[in-house]
């Protein structure tokens, strides 16, 4: 039976989600028990040689994975398929459309995707067993077909040889003052998942107002969440609107010269869960990819080297950053994100032109 996946079939799973947690489903059958990596899961994924990951990570962090992954279990490569969550959606939606299977594994920066596929029945039930030992409850689903591999963080940040830490922007406010006009950089929510969230928790928070106001600031816009450090970093632009924390961080820490804001009107909170699908060509390699990626080291890599959050309980914040709870965060609501989705794509068009 071909399978359709449509922005009508995210609306109606968008009600399964609780705004109160970030993966409230309902249970529809028992949660698999917890599954440990053994030699016998080794030696299977490496019969089969490759496991196939699409995913929203930024590439240089999705590679770096992907390399320590080989390095622990030669003879299983791992495939990255890179783009933003809202193509990776369109693009399994049509691969499926097709009765094409080629994707094993899958991140995406929209939550609300993993609620559309469970609710398709095209996922796989696979418990880590660290997902089951040292995961809140609010970060896996409890018929265990995902958990958030991701979380971080959409803020503000600039240039520091263009902005000097006195003039900053200290909030989304601040942003409209006229002395940053044509010095803005802003990601798209009809790209980037990341963006289609904040934007959500921007307008619902501070009001669309804002963002008629922003637009009046001749903003450079670009495509992916990850875009705008990168422009910043260049100094194309002196300030970024949104973007993702954790690419702010990596140049941060490589010496160019950008530094965060966390606006005091609250920051915007992504999460980045990963499943694994039924038809997946290599199942034995996604699940070992899978049980990698939910690992300590594989978080604690994401931590330090990529600057993503954890809800590992084993894993530790990165000395140097400030701490999660130590941040105004605004809600998480992915169901509506999925209900208003398409009119704020839409909205932000008409507001931005693009």
């Amino acid at each position: 039976m071909k399978t359709t996946l449509t922005r009508r079939d995210m609306l109606k799973a968008g009600t399964a989600l609780a705004a109160s947690t970030v993966f409230a489903t309902p249970t529809r059958a028992q949660a698999p028990a917890a599954s440990t990596v053994t030699p016998a899961l080794i030696e299977a994924a490496k019969k089969e040689g490759k496991a196939v990951w699409y995913t929203s990570v930024d590439l240089p962090l999705a590679e770096r994975v992907a390399r320590t992954f080989e390095a622990k279990y030669p003879g299983v490569a791992v495939r990255v398929e890179r783009t933003g969550a809202e193509r990776v959606f369109s693009r399994i939606a049509q691969e499926y459309a097709s009765k094409i299977h080629a994707v094993d594994i899958v991140n995406s920066s929209d939550a609300a995707h993993l609620i559309v596929w469970k609710r398709q029945g095209i996922l796989e039930p696979y418990l880590p067993e660290d997902v089951a030992k040292h995961y809140p409850a609010e970060h896996k689903d409890p018929d265990g077909q995902f958990a958030s591999f991701r979380i971080f963080l959409c803020p503000i940040a600039y240039n520091t040889k263009l902005v000097t830490a006195a003039e900053a922007p200290k909030s989304y406010a601040d942003l409209l003052d006229p002395k940053w006009a044509g010095k803005i950089v802003k990601a798209h929510p009809g790209y980037s998942g990341t963006i289609l969230t904040a934007t959500y928790q921007m307008s619902r928070d501070i009001g669309w107002e804002y963002f008629e106001r922003l637009a009046r600031q001749r903003i450079m816009q670009v495509q992916s969440a990850s875009d705008p450090p990168k422009k910043l970093a260049l100094g194309e632009r002196a300030v970024m609107a949104d973007g993702v924390e954790y690419v702010v961080f990596q140049h941060k820490e490589k010496g160019d010269p950008v530094e965060l804001v966390y606006p005091t009107e609250g920051t915007p909170l992504i999460i980045g869960p990963n499943a694994i699908f039924k038809a997946a060509p290599n199942p034995n390699a996604a699940r070992l990819l899978q049980s990698f990626m939910f690992s300590p080291e594989c978080q604690q890599l994401c931590v330090d080297h990529g600057g993503l959050r954890s809800a590992h309980a084993l894993v530790k914040e990165k000395a140097g950053r400030r701490p999660m709870k130590d941040i105004k965060l605004m809600k998480d609501d992915a169901a509506a994100v999925e209900r208003e989705s398409d009119n704020i794509k839409k909205r932000y068009t008409q507001i931005f032109k693009v």
